[in-house]
This record gives C-alpha cells, structure tokens and sequence, in this order.
C-alpha cells in the first residue's frame, strides 16, 4: 500500500537557453538516429572517402609560377605518362647472362600494353644507361599517357622478374615512385590512427577515472576521421588534393575531435556533479561547452583560412581539407556527443567534490606573480633562443627523400644519382619554345657563360617548336648559387620565350610568393584572431599580447623543426635521413595549424579568467582560479594532442615527420611555457591596464561583445538527493555561480 505522505516528484529543470542547448536536447531525444546517422558517415568514409589516397596527385602543379608553367607545357607536348626504371646491379654489365636477360626482358616489355619505348644500355646509342664502372645499368620503360594502372603494375613485375644469375634489380622511376608515395601516406595514416587511439584512450581513463567516460572522446574521433574523408574525398573531385594533404588534415581532425569531445565530457561531469539529471546535464553541457568548441573551432577555422591567401595548390587544399575538418570535429562534438552522453551518461561518474580552488596551478601562479619580471623575462629569452635556428633555416624541395630509404622509387632515385648523374634530374631546366638550334645558340651563348653555371648538358628536344635546356650549378643544386642562376636566368632569356623550371626555380617560385602575399595571410589571421578575442575579452591588450606569445611560442616550434631536419638532430632517434633543409610549404603548415591549436588553448584560459574577473575577482586571483580551474582540462588536451602528433610523426613519410614533430613542440611549449608561465607573469605586470580599450571600443563590445558564461536556469535537485561539497571557500565578490569557459552574446 502506498504512503499518502510519499513525497511529491521534483520538479523539471528549466531549459538552458539558446540555439546551442536546443541542439544538444533534440540529440539526447533522437539520440538513435543521430548515432545511425555517424555510423553511416563513418561507414560511408571507410568505404568511399578512403579511395582520395588513389585519387589524390603527387604533383600538384605550383599554381601559377613559372616553373610550374614550364613543367605543363613539357606535358602538355610528352605522349607518356612517366617512366618506370629497373636498375640491375651485382653483376658486369657486359656478362653474357645478364646481357641476355635484360634484352630478352626488353623485347618482352615491347610487347605489353600501354607502353611506348623501352631502352636499355645495350641498344645503340644509349651508353648513358651504362654506369661508369660498368657494374651497374638501366632499363628505361615510357608508358603511354593514356596507360591503367594494371598495365602499370604489370610492367613493374615484369622487371622485377628480371633475375640475372648472381645480380638484383629495382624497380623505381618516377611512376612507381608516386605510387609508393601514396602508399606510405596511407600506410603512415593509418599507423598513426592505430597507435594513438589506444594511448589516448589509456590517458584519458586516467583524467576521467572510468572507461565510459573516457571512451565517449575516441568514439567521436572515429567518426569525425570518417567525415574528414568523406570530405577530401569530395574535395578530390572539385580540387587537385596532394597526396601529403591527407595525413596533415587527420592528424588535425583526429586530435580537435578528441579536445573538443573532451571538452563536452569534462563539462557533462561536471554538471552531475552539481546534481543535474542526465538530460538537464546534456543539456547545460551543450549550453556551455558547446559555445566553447563552436568558438574554439571558429578560431582556428581563422587561422586555416591565411592558407587561401597563397596560389600554391598545396596550401590551398591543405586550407579547404583543414576547415572542413574542423567544422566536422565541431559537428561531431555539438551532435554525436550529447547523443552519446544518452546512451553512456549514467554510467560517468560525476566528481566526488567539486574542483578545489587551491591546487598546484595557483601555486604555481602565485610563485610567478611574485616574480613576475624574471619568469617573463626567462621565458621570453628561452623561446627566442629556441626559436632563433630558424632564421637560417634552408627551403627544399625533397623529392624522393620524403620516402624512407627502404623504398625501391627512392633507392632508384638515389641509385641514379649517384651512379648515373648524366641522367639525374637536373637543378636547373630551361624550357625553350622556338627552333632546336635557337635553344642551341641560347644554351652556348647566354646560359653556358652564366656565373655559377657548371655545366649545359645537350639541348633535347620536348615537342614540336619545344626544346629542353639542362643546366647544372656549382654547390648545392638548390643553395644560393642555384637560386643567383634562376634569377639571371629569368632576367636575360636571350629574346625568346623561356620558362626556367627545376627543383631550384621550384623553390625560388615558393619563396617570391612568400615574400608577397605571406604579409596579407599573416594579417588576414592576425586581424581575425584579434578580433574574435577581442569579441570575448572587450579588450585590446589581451588580444595583442596573446598574438605576440603565440608568435614566440610557434618561432620555438620552427627552431625545433629547423634543428632536427635541417641540422640533423635526433634523426637516428627519429628513423629518417636529413635533407640539408625544411620541405619548402612546412613552415607555413606549422605556422597555420600551431597558431590555431594555440589560439584554441588561449581561449580556454582567457574565457576562464575573464568570467572570473566578470564575478568580481581582481586581476592577481581571477589569474590564480583560472589558470587553478583550467589548468587541468589545458594540460590533459595538450598531452592528447602532443600523443596525435607523435604518434604521426613516427611513421615514414619525411613530409608527416615534420608536421607532427613541429605540431607536438608547439602544442607542449604552448601548453606549459607559455600558458602556466609567460601568460601568468605577463597578466601580471600589466594588472588592470590587461583589460583596457578605447572608449567606441568598449562601445562596442558592449553591444557585440561576448560574455565567458551563460546564465543557466537554478537545477531542480530532489529532495534529500546529495551534492558534491562546495568549493574551498574563497573571497567571492559578486556575480553568478561559476560555470566554465563557456561564451554567449550579451
């Protein structure tokens, strides 16, 4: 029998208001279709999105340099598709075994569809496939332009065949050598997929206390990584999609989809812990942390978008891919999150007290207020010098060597080189359009009396009216004297139409465009940023100091990268051979992605310490609870996305080593240098003058302005129902009940 004095049901919390909590609601109700609609992203990207590594290019023409001009017309003008090339080794070129086998494996390849010449050192004329020594020679395969990749393989095998008793062959050439490239940048891809998921997964279990929580993160990476392919994929068909986009567009969604659903879970705890059921958790959370990633997102979505700026293809996809994954990181983390937080929220343990006031972070703080001119000092000089390497820093284009030396399209490469250097590539081409012996007269009487220039190899025909001049440098083929020979080249062409192409042109073309439009990226994402802070801060200094320390902490990032790639440092650690230089479009990557990842954590400590200061705080503790309050959230993000970064960095490609190294100094440096350091003493020394702005300014703000939290509605908590202890007590002021980092429009 029931008790007539059985107490009356608590009453519903009130609806968090805005956009944002209305979307995580309609995800908690319709959490089934929303997790079958992910699933089917997810599925959809595995199936379909992972065909963009066979229809990405590993030859994005260079916008419109010269150079790459140059490189289309030849081309246009060449009936193959490129080359496939055997060396065969171990044994004298002359010996009659090894004679027979080769011409007989010639004679064979005739044969085969999609190919239109084979050449090798014993027909006449070709003495040049013979090396030097006489140990060593080529075979020499042209395919048709219009050649599959089956007949390609099938090619490829019949060399590989090739078995001359006591001798090796390898099978490379520039076909071979592209395909190899995509492969290992899927092979990386994925390797880097599968070692950091678990570890992430490990870590977060230890920030969390429990696997259901910490599972939540991982879930919404997968499924954000089948978006991001879905989306490239889509781009491939709109847009030539470099090959090393790919791994650079995953490593950054995979470790913004972890942050940010992250971010989501921390809060979802948080809001239990105060006594919210799980629907009125889902939706604060939404309400909260939900402004936090849409706001996160926005900011490196600005950061992105400096890649837009430049005419290089590669930037340009490396920009589009980056936006769109980040948009998808923060769908997934606004949507699948908050359905997931419905099937798995019972199961999170909310805290057992709520987050002290008093921890090893405001120690920290206070012990840098103290001495706040020495630790920035410190800290300034520290990042400088680390940062200093990449003044002298060297731009490359590396070619093969962004394979790792176990590759056959490399070895052949380097075999090549070394053995064949009349057949190398060389540093610098000129492009001749005009009769054969007009490109002779240009070839001997300007480009052979050049200083600098060592050498002018035969001039070879390209096409009808086309010819090919070679020229080779004295030094290093893309050093200083190939870029002075580039340049006194393109100033005297002898009164005909020249395009000067090469490696060396290739990086003079990259370096000019550097120089002219990398002042309007660099303002378009300097003035973004500065905005948008200033939208969340109403102040000018804040913004302005913020740029400033990012810059210091991304110069460090490039000194590190500086140093291990071009000087060599740690490269037995590392497994890869140093080129002498940066791959030339890194730096500019870095610069993109670190400054973003760095703005991300800039407004998760600003938003914090901007609401306290908003409650009432002064400067000197509103620094102390924020860096106490967000410290942990900051740090635990960073060491994630410090373990997505190594883990991409440990695969092969040359070009994913260097993002991922770079990516993960910065993200570290960032995340404790700079945020537990150098902003702390900073905010310090400038006290209150941290919050100032012009008069129409603050105006402004008023109006637009962004506020660090939203005024949620009073919980409906039953009663007798327990609620963690309370904060440690602190001189509270006046304002609202604390409630994250989270922004909402006045």
């Amino acid at each position: 029998m029931r008790s007539s004095a059985a107490s009356p049901p608590a009453p519903a919390a009130a609806l968090a208001p805005g956009r944002l909590a209305a979307l995580g609601r309609f995800c908690h109700r319709h959490r089934r279709w929303v997790l079958a609609f992910w699933v089917a992203v997810l599925a959809l990207g595995v199936l379909i999105g992972g065909r963009v590594f066979d229809s990405s290019v590993t030859n994005t023409s260079a916008g419109g340099y010269e150079s790459a001009r140059g490189a289309a017309v030849v081309a246009a003008a060449d009936p193959s598709a490129g080359t496939i090339t055997a060396v065969v080794a171990g044994q004298p070129v002359d010996t009659p075994a090894v004679r027979g086998t080769v011409t007989a494996t010639a004679r064979d390849l005739t044969g085969l569809p999609g190919v239109l010449s084979v050449a090798d050192a014993y027909q006449d004329g070709q003495q040049a496939l013979r090396s030097a020594d006489g140990s060593a020679s080529l075979v020499d395969v042209r395919m048709a332009a219009d050649s599959t990749a089956a007949q390609q393989q099938a090619v490829s095998q019949r060399l590989a065949a090739m078995q001359p008793p006591g001798g090796h062959v390898t099978v490379g050439g520039d076909l071979v050598l592209q395909q190899e490239v995509k492969d290992q940048t899927q092979s990386d891809t994925k390797f880097g997929e599968i070692v950091t998921l678990p570890l992430t997964l490990v870590v977060m279990v230890l920030v969390f206390g429990g696997l259901a929580a910490a599972s939540l993160p991982v879930i919404g990476a997968i499924a954000s990584v089948g978006g991001a392919l879905l989306a490239m994929f889509g781009f491939s068909h709109i847009m030539d999609i470099d090959t090393s986009v790919l791994p650079i567009a995953t490593v950054l969604g995979l470790g913004l989809s972890i942050d940010y659903a992250l971010l989501m879970v921390n809060r979802f705890r948080e809001e239990r812990g105060r006594g919210a059921d799980l629907a009125a958790a889902v939706d604060r959370t939404a309400a909260t942390a939900g402004r936090t990633v849409a706001f996160s997102g926005l900011t490196v979505a600005v950061a992105l978008s400096g890649l837009f700026v430049f005419t290089n293809p590669v930037l340009r996809a490396v920009g589009a891919a980056g936006v769109s994954v980040v948009v998808i990181a923060v769908l997934a983390a606004l949507t699948l999150v908050p359905a997931l937080l419905g099937f798995a929220g019972h199961r999170i343990k909310p805290p057992k007290h709520a987050e002290p006031d008093e921890g090893f972070f405001a120690r920290t703080v206070r012990r840098v207020q103290r001495r706040a001119v020495p630790v920035a000092l410190i800290c300034v000089a520290l990042l400088t010098a680390a940062g200093a390497p990449f003044v002298h820093a060297e731009m490359r284009s590396t070619g093969a060597a962004v394979l790792p030396t176990s590759s056959a399209g490399r070895q052949v490469s380097d075999t090549i080189a070394q053995r064949f250097p009349q057949l190398a590539p060389a540093p610098v081409t000129v492009v001749v359009q005009g009769s054969a012996q007009a490109a002779a007269h240009y070839a001997d009487d300007v480009v052979a009396k050049l200083p600098g220039v060592a050498g002018v190899r035969a001039v070879q025909p390209a096409g009808t009216g086309l010819s090919t001049v070679e020229v080779l440098v004295q030094g290093d083929p893309q050093g200083g004297q190939a870029k002075r020979v580039v340049d006194e080249l393109r100033a005297d062409r002898g009164g005909l139409t020249t395009y000067v192409t090469g490696d060396a042109a290739s990086v003079v073309d990259f370096q000019h465009e550097l120089v002219d439009r990398g002042p309007w990226a660099l303002g378009l994402v300097a003035l973004g940023t500065l905005v948008l802070l200033f939208l969340m801060t109403g102040s000018v200094v804040m913004p302005v100091k913020a740029l400033l320390m990012n810059l210091l902490s991304l110069g460090c990032s490039l000194g590190a990268l500086t140093m291990v790639f071009q000087h060599g440092w740690f490269s037995g650690l590392l497994g890869f051979t140093p080129t002498g230089g940066l791959e030339t479009f890194i730096p500019v990557l870095v610069f993109a992605f670190a400054f973003g990842l760095s703005m991300d954590y800039e407004v998760f400590l600003l938003a914090r310490i901007k609401e306290l200061r908003d409650q009432g705080y002064d400067c000197k503790q509103s620094v102390q609870l924020g860096l106490q309050r967000s410290g942990r959230i900051i740090t635990s993000a960073a060491l994630l996305m410090v373990i997505v970064f190594a883990g991409f960095a440990a695969g092969q490609m040359l070009m994913v080593k260097e993002m991922g190294i770079a990516l993960a100094v910065a993200v570290a440096v960032d995340a404790t240098l700079v945020r537990c350091l150098l902003v702390p003493a900073a905010m310090s020394l400038f006290g209150e003058f941290n919050w100032w702005a012009p008069a129409p300014l603050r105006k402004l703000y008023r109006r637009f302005g962004l506020r660090e939290h939203v005024a949620l509605p009073p919980l409906a908590v039953p009663a007798g129902a327990s609620v963690p202890a309370p904060r440690s007590p602190q001189p509270q002021l006046a304002g609202p009940e604390p409630v994250g980092p989270e922004l909402t429009r006045r």
